[in-house]
C-alpha cells in the first residue's frame, strides 16, 4: 500500500482538495518534495480558476485521480532555491502555468514547446517523475523545477498575472503563432468568457481590429466600450452573418459547447484561419467544402511552451494588459466553482490564498 498524501514527500503542504466527483473541495493535508538542486519552492499568494479546473474536480473528462488539488494559474514570491538555480532568488515574484515536466529531449522540448511533448507532466492531477500525482495552486505553496517557473514583471500586479498563465498563452500563442499578430488585420474572436476577453485585449495590442462574435446581444456593450473591441457580430443573426462575409483574417474560437463552424468559416477571407482554443466535449461537424472554395484553415492550439510563456507575461506587462478578475476568499471556492457553471463571473475568479487560506 503505497504512503498518504501526507507523508509521500518530506515538506508538509496545505490546500483544498476534491475527494470525488461531486467536485466539492474541502481543506486537504498533504505533502511537497524538498527543493532539488534546479527546483524553486515559493510561497502562493494567488491562484486562478479556470474552466479546467471546474472539469478536473467533477471528472467531466474521466481522466481524475482523487483526491485531486487543481489549480495551474498559480503566483507567488519565491522562498527558497536549488543550488544550481540560475535565474531566480528568494523574494522574486514568480508564477507556475499549466504544465511543470516534460522529456525534455523530443523535438518540441527542444523546440521549446514543452506543451507538445507527449511526456509533458500537468501542474495537477498527473504523474511526476517520481510516480506520485502532482497537485496544484490551491494551496499554501509549490515547488517546480526552475524551466517551469515564469518571472513576473514588477509592474504587473500578481493577482492580475494569474490568469495570464493560462488563459493568456492559450489566446496569446495562436495568434503569434498563426500571423494573426499584424497591425490592420481584421481578427475575429468567438466567445466572450476567460479567455476570449484576454483574446481581444492581445489582438488589441498586437493593433489588429477586433470583432467579437458572440450568442448574446448582451455582451455588445461590454466588448466594445469596455474590452475595446471594434465591432460585434451576433451569431445568431443570419444578416449580420452574411453581412460580414469574407472580412476576417483570422479567428480565435474560445468556445468550449458544441456549435456551429461552418457560420465562422464564412466569416473567413480567403486563406484565412480558424483556430480553436476551446474544448468541446463532442465532435464538431466541419464542412469541408468552404475550406476547399477559399483555402482556408481550421487548426487548434493548446497553451504554449516556456520561452513563449514568459515572452507573454512580459509583452502584457509591457502593453498593461490584465485581465478582468474578481479576487475571492478561499472559502468561496464552491460557491466560485457553481458561478463558473452559469458562466457567471467577468471573466475570471482569482482565490486569494496568501490572506484567507486558513490551515487546519
Amino acid at each position: 500500500m503505497g504512503k498518504s498524501p501526507e507523508e509521500e514527500h518530506p515538506v508538509k503542504a496545505f490546500g483544498w482538495a476534491a475527494r470525488d466527483t461531486s467536485g466539492v473541495l474541502s481543506p486537504f493535508k498533504f505533502s511537497r518534495r524538498a527543493t532539488s538542486d534546479e527546483d524553486v519552492r515559493f510561497k502562493v499568494l494567488y491562484c486562478g480558476i479556470c474552466h479546467s479546473d471546474l472539469h478536473c474536480v467533477k471528472n467531466e473528462w474521466g481522466i481524475s485521480k482523487y483526491p485531486i488539488l487543481p489549480g495551474h494559474e498559480v503566483v507567488g514570491t519565491v522562498t527558497e532555491v536549488g543550488s544550481k538555480v540560475q535565474k531566480f532568488k528568494v523574494g522574486d515574484k514568480v508564477g507556475v502555468g499549466c504544465m511543470v515536466g516534460a522529456c525534455h529531449s523530443c523535438d518540441s522540448c527542444e523546440k521549446s514547446l514543452e506543451n507538445y511533448c507527449p511526456k509533458m507532466i500537468l501542474t495537477y492531477n498527473s504523474p511526476y517523475y517520481d510516480g506520485t500525482i502532482t497537485y496544484g495552486g490551491y494551496s499554501d505553496h509549490m515547488v517546480a523545477n526552475e524551466r517551469y517557473i515564469v518571472r513576473i514583471p514588477d509592474n504587473l500586479p500578481l493577482d492580475y498575472a494569474a490568469p495570464l498563465l493560462c488563459a493568456g498563452i492559450t489566446t496569446y500563442s495562436p495568434l503569434r503563432y498563426f500571423g494573426l499578430d499584424k497591425p490592420g488585420m481584421s481578427i475575429g474572436v468567438v466567445g466572450l468568457g476567460g479567455l476570449g476577453h484576454v483574446a481581444v485585449k492581445f489582438a488589441k495590442a498586437f493593433g489588429t481590429k477586433v470583432t467579437v462574435i458572440s450568442t448574446s446581444i448582451g455582451k455588445k456593450k461590454e466588448a466594445i466600450e469596455i474590452l475595446g473591441a471594434d465591432s460585434f457580430l451576433v451569431s445568431t443573426d443570419p444578416a449580420q452573418m452574411q453581412a460580414a462575409t469574407g472580412t476576417l483574417d483570422g479567428i480565435i474560437d474560445t468556445v468550449s459547447a458544441v456549435h456551429a463552424l461552418l457560420p465562422l468559416i464564412g466569416l473567413l477571407k480567403s486563406h484565412g484561419k480558424l483556430v480553436m482554443v476551446g474544448a468541446p466535449e463532442k465532435p464538431l461537424e466541419l464542412p469541408v467544402f468552404p475550406l476547399l472554395v477559399g483555402r482556408k484553415s481550421v487548426a487548434g492550439s493548446g497553451i504554449g511552451g516556456m520561452k513563449e510563456t514568459q515572452e507573454m507575461i512580459d509583452f502584457a506587462a509591457k502593453h498593461n494588459i490584465r485581465p478582468d478578475i474578481e479576487v475571492i476568499p478561499f472559502d468561496y471556492v464552491n460557491t466560485a466553482m457553481e458561478r463558473l457553471v452559469k458562466a457567471d463571473v467577468k471573466y475570471r475568479f482569482v482565490i486569494d490564498i496568501a490572506n484567507t487560506l486558513k490551515a487546519a
